[in-house]
């Protein structure tokens, strides 16, 4: 089989390594070219894989970079799944973050709104 060798399919990967809650999710992801293999697109999901590969994939609002470590024979608990991957992934810049949190809405507050007004009008803020 491929796991003896050391290489395995990428969707079968992803999905091992729980970047993925399916493995067609995961098929889907690297059929639509999103994802790169040592810096080439792949568009196959049988594409073959093996520890020492740099991968780079979209997973949510972020941009993955991760280096295989280990095949893996099955999709495991977390623990056991991250231990097949090391995580490259940059953390974000301190400009990166905006000042209000995500999922509470995008209109502003009435507070928040009161102030950029006073900020607006060279009005001292609350």
């Amino acid at each position: 089989m491929a796991e003896a060798s050391g290489k395995i399919r990428l969707d079968k990967w992803l999905w091992y390594a729980r970047f993925f809650k399916t493995r067609g999710l995961a098929a889907k992801v690297v059929s639509g070219g999103h994802v790169r293999v040592n810096g080439a697109k792949v568009a196959k999901p049988a594409q073959s894989v093996a520890p020492g590969d740099v991968l780079t994939f979209p997973q949510a609002r972020v941009i993955r970079v991760v280096r295989i470590l280990s095949a893996g024979t099955r999709r495991g608990p977390a623990n056991e799944a991250q231990a097949l991957y090391e995580d490259l992934t940059p953390t974000p810049g301190p400009g990166a973050n905006s000042s209000r949190p995500r999922g509470g809405g995008e209109r502003p507050t009435k507070r928040d709104r009161r102030a950029m007004e006073a900020l607006k009008k060279g009005e001292p803020g609350m």
